[in-house]
């Protein structure tokens, strides 16, 4: 891969909005992931810096936001842990903080597939740049999956993709191997082309597909932001919106924050049409979930809905927002009284 700038490089349509989006993962191995994750933490939160990255011994993912300069910071010091000097990084913009909070978590992988063995760091499908997916797609030989989940198909995809229809991306395994044969028929030549949101969902896939036996398998480097980020909107095959993880919901051509909202109770993108809805109740419901939920939970919602609201008035930050500290803060009390029991325990102890 090409080496990324060192600082955001926002497009002009996009440059008066305040707040710096970096998106970025490598695969690359870490013999200790834990050792960097308070370094990595302090960074973040000593440069005003929120959202969420995930370590594993494969590597590092996440998406994060804050000023220019933090994000600078933040970039900087990533780009000095092992095999990270040029990571993929992917810049856009938003009006406001997307993320309530910064977490670095320790996880088993950094996208959750499932399989052993699957190590994009030791095989991979072809990367192929967003200026040439468009050539890849129109060949009728190309298999084209879309290898994200349910809810972020419904809101926008490239034209002819195959929506596997998955809750997680743990079922995509499973759903490829049951199709495969399906897939493949029809004389068409093997040639397989995935893509996702930021491109490390393929980079597991591809690789899933290639241990599978697959020869000709095709990525699009930098996933769906890329292409939107560079492929001029009159040229693109993308149709719809692009679901990202933070309250922006979704971008368009440019990287352009989204018109889409989320359902407060059930976390679906919603529309203008699910808001006028007599099934639509701000924090309660929307069309996707109506139903699903029994009074006291309807209740439950609407408080936390009023809460927030309430917060909002204030100028304040819901309790949600805080939910990490407090969590810790608990944790330490927790400690704090077992180290104080076994103390007084010591002292009685003849």
């Amino acid at each position: 891969m090409t080496a990324q700038p060192s600082a955001p490089t926002p497009d002009t349509d996009n440059a008066a909005l305040p707040i710096c989006v970096a998106a970025l993962y490598r695969f690359t191995p870490f013999a200790n992931p834990a050792d960097l994750r308070g370094p990595l933490q302090d960074v973040c939160t000593a440069n005003g810096v929120k959202g969420i990255l995930l370590l594993a011994s494969e590597g590092i993912n996440g998406t994060i936001a804050g000023p220019d300069h933090g994000i600078q910071a933040v970039l900087a010091h990533i780009r000095t842990l092992p095999g990270c000097a040029d990571i993929e990084v992917k810049f856009s913009r938003a009006p406001e903080m997307p993320f309530l909070r910064m977490k670095v978590r320790l996880k088993k992988e950094i996208v959750t597939m499932g399989v052993e063995g699957t190590d994009p760091n030791h095989i991979v499908g072809t990367y192929v740049a967003p200026a040439e997916w468009n050539t890849l797609l129109k060949d009728p030989d190309t298999i084209l999956i879309d290898t994200r989940n349910d809810y972020e198909v419904a809101v926008g995809t490239f034209e002819g993709a195959i929506d596997p229809q998955i809750k997680t991306f743990r079922e995509f395994p499973a759903w490829f191997r049951q199709h495969r044969k399906e897939l493949l028929a029809k004389g068409r030549k093997p040639r397989v082309a995935m893509f996702c949101t930021g491109g490390i969902r393929c980079e597991k896939s591809t690789a899933f597909a290639k241990a599978e036996g697959l020869d000709e398998v095709y990525h699009l480097q930098g996933g769906i932001l890329k292409y939107l980020e560079t492929v001029p909107e009159a040229e693109s095959l993308w149709r719809g919106e692009c679901f990202v993880f933070d309250q922006r919901v979704t971008v368009g051509h440019g990287l352009k924050p989204g018109e889409l909202e989320l359902c407060h109770a059930c976390r679906t993108p919603i529309t203008a049409e699910d808001k006028a809805s007599p099934k639509f109740e701000t924090g309660v419901s929307c069309p996707h979930c109506y139903g699903q939920w029994d009074e006291a939970r309807r209740a439950r919602h609407a408080e936390r809905e009023r809460q927030a609201r309430l917060a909002e008035q204030r100028g304040e930050a819901h309790l949600g927002a805080n939910m990490a500290a407090e969590r810790a803060r608990k944790r330490q009390q927790r400690e704090e009284e077992k180290r104080r029991q076994q103390a007084l325990r010591q002292q009685h102890t003849p």
